[in-house]
């Protein structure tokens, strides 16, 4: 019997006042998760968590299918997919989403927080609820704020302890119009590369240096060709578990809270994870030969005042004023 004839047949006996037997549901296609981290990351560690919660408490209703490494489009393309519906659900890098609202790029501006807390408060507070609802505009629905971490700065050879050492460094950033604008106000050379071609960039000479989160420095094996890693910390990078609006409507009340439930908890382990993944890889970055150098972070921050001046005036007075609420 086909599913419109079990359906027409369940409402006229409903209707007759018979109770039928149960009429099979229809199965709902897994939602297709996709990130560009590799499968050993805390991203995708705590999204196979959130995967396997999500689909226990809803009884096998929502069931999603993980697909790391960038197995379905860099972030851009993934976030193209959430809007169209092609793919259901995305777990991105925050700043990528500035291609698709400009004001999302609040999230890269350089030396924001004072400390991770800080930064956690923002993201699970007011501002981050600023920044979902304008994802919602664009059909995206973000159910939880998890990280990448905080970006630091590696080179060839060149040891980095203020701005003034970045003078001339050809450095790859991200395709950001504001991280060019930072290391250049820094006195670096940077550009964008694709992060596929980076390794053999830097291998090659083609770069100088790169910044990345330390997991990236570490799983992405930088430390073969880079000897000199410094703490910089110059930005606190968060990411957003998202899904698609039309996916997200689909689902039942109960069905929604559940996902976003299981967002937040994954997401708080997520955080724990990437803090210990810093610690660790500190010393296996050292144990493979790279010298760890601190830094005075006051000259780099003065150093990044001008993009700050530029870019507030791009995000808006109300957006700033909630950033500038969470910074003390």
């Amino acid at each position: 019997m086909s599913i419109r004839r079990s359906l027409f047949a369940a409402a006229v006996l409903g209707a007759a006042g018979v109770t039928p037997a149960i009429v099979p549901a229809v199965a709902q296609a897994p939602f297709r998760l996709g990130h560009v981290l590799a499968e050993s990351h805390s991203w995708h560690v705590n999204a196979a968590g959130f995967a396997q919660e999500v689909e226990a408490r809803t009884q096998g209703r929502v069931k999603i299918q993980i697909f790391p490494g960038g197995q379905l489009g860099a972030e851009t393309r993934v976030i193209e997919g959430l809007q169209l519906g092609s793919v259901q659900m995305g777990l991105i890098g925050a700043g990528s989403f500035q291609t698709l609202e400009p004001r999302m790029g609040i999230v890269e501006l350089p030396y924001t927080w004072p400390s991770r807390l800080h930064a956690y408060r923002a993201y699970d507070g007011e501002l981050g609820a600023a920044l979902a609802k304008l994802m919602e505009a664009k059909n995206i629905v973000i159910l939880g704020w998890w990280e990448t971490g905080l970006r630091h700065v590696t080179t060839r050879d060149r040891v980095v302890r203020a701005p003034a050492d970045l003078r001339g460094l050809k450095i790859r950033v991200t395709p950001d119009r504001m991280r060019l604008e930072t290391f250049k106000a820094m006195g670096a050379e940077p550009a964008p590369l694709a992060f596929g071609e980076l390794y053999s960039a830097l291998q090659q000479g083609v770069f100088d240096a790169q910044e990345n989160p330390l997991s990236i420095i570490w799983s992405a094996s930088f430390f073969e060709v880079q000897k000199q890693l410094s703490l910089t910390g110059h930005v606190y990078g968060p990411a957003a578990l998202a899904i698609s609006r039309a996916s997200f409507q689909r689902l039942s009340a109960d069905d929604q809270a559940v996902l976003r439930s299981a967002a937040s908890t994954w997401g708080g382990r997520q955080r724990l994870d990437s803090i210990k993944a810093d610690e660790a890889a500190i010393e296996q970055l050292k144990a493979k030969g790279m010298t760890v150098t601190e830094v005075d972070q006051a000259p780099f921050v003065a150093a990044v005042k001008p993009v700050w001046d530029e870019f507030g005036r791009i995000y808006g007075p109300e957006l700033m004023a909630l950033l500038e609420r969470y910074r003390n």
